[in-house]
């Protein structure tokens, strides 16, 4: 028994080991675009990642306040207008795409597989395919180069929906008859019963969504037109031309880019890993 309990903490703590070199392997590419983003941007691409770029010394701070100089604050402007979007965005479709998926997962009606089995059709479209009748549609409504023309078309997510369904489809309807025979409404039922149960499932989409929203870089490369209304992965890609590369904004700006998200996964981290597994157990 106790060369058994040895061994079971020596496999513990070689897999601890693993994790842990695993781990660094993870981060030593993202502690590389930090320093570089702390010098000068040719510094990285001239020399790669060697022990001379990865030596935290001749650190300065000019070339992250530049982003908020150079280019009369463009950069400023491009990460207003992701957040903006994002927050819109994410909003509104946590909104209707609960909605939705509560609906499919609590109510029987006629159709509804036809319309389960259409949702995980479009699942398996590819963005390419649906760009061209997009692109008509928005021009067709008078949306190219604004923010309703970069929302609109992926408010409603097919695998945000799928994802709530498989979440409500979890809960017991017990909480659902109870409102009803306290005599609360359906709206009431999913506003004040369904929806504070639904919290992880909200709390992993919020990631999901605000990611994916964040790191548009697709479909407002073609919406946008103007400088003005640029997202972040748009405007660092300009930076980016025949004529120069401007490494030092495109390497600081890539580093501030990844803060926001940060700060929502920490946010919402809690409730990220029960939304996921909660969200598989029935189906």
């Amino acid at each position: 028994m106790k060369s058994l309990h040895v061994s079971e903490i020596r496999a513990e703590v070689l897999l601890s080991l693993f994790f842990v070199v695993l781990c660094i392997l993870f981060l030593f590419p993202i502690y590389a675009l930090v320093l570089a983003s702390f010098r000068a941007g040719r510094d990285l691409i001239r020399f790669g990642i060697t022990w001379k770029t990865l030596a935290p010394r001749n650190l300065s701070l000019t070339y992250l306040a530049s982003l908020f100089t150079t280019q009369g604050g463009a950069y400023v402007t491009w990460v207003r207008n992701s957040l903006l979007l994002v927050v819109a965005q994410t909003s509104l479709s946590l909104l209707f795409c609960s909605m939705v998926g509560y609906g499919l997962g609590v109510y029987e009606f006629r159709g509804k597989k036809i319309v389960l089995s259409l949702m995980l059709l479009v699942m398996m479209l590819p963005l390419q395919i649906l760009i061209l009748p997009l692109f008509n549609l928005l021009i067709l409504f008078k949306s190219m180069n604004t923010f309703r023309g970069i929302m609109f078309p992926f408010i409603v997510s097919p695998f945000a929906i799928f994802f709530f369904r498989q979440f409500v489809i979890g809960i017991p309807m017990d909480f659902v008859d109870a409102g009803r025979i306290d005599g609360l409404s359906e709206g009431g039922i999913y506003l004040r019963i369904m929806a504070p149960l639904m919290a992880p499932a909200f709390g992993a989409m919020a990631i999901l969504g605000a990611l994916q929203s964040w790191n548009n870089f697709l479909w407002p490369l073609i919406v946008m037109r103007t400088k003005e209304m640029f997202t972040l992965p748009v405007g660092l890609a300009t930076l980016l031309t025949p004529y120069g590369n401007n490494y030092d904004m495109l390497i600081s700006g890539s580093v501030m880019a990844t803060i926001p998200i940060i700060i929502i996964f920490f946010f919402f981290q809690r409730y990220f890993i029960a939304g996921l597994t909660t969200g598989g157990i029935k189906g």
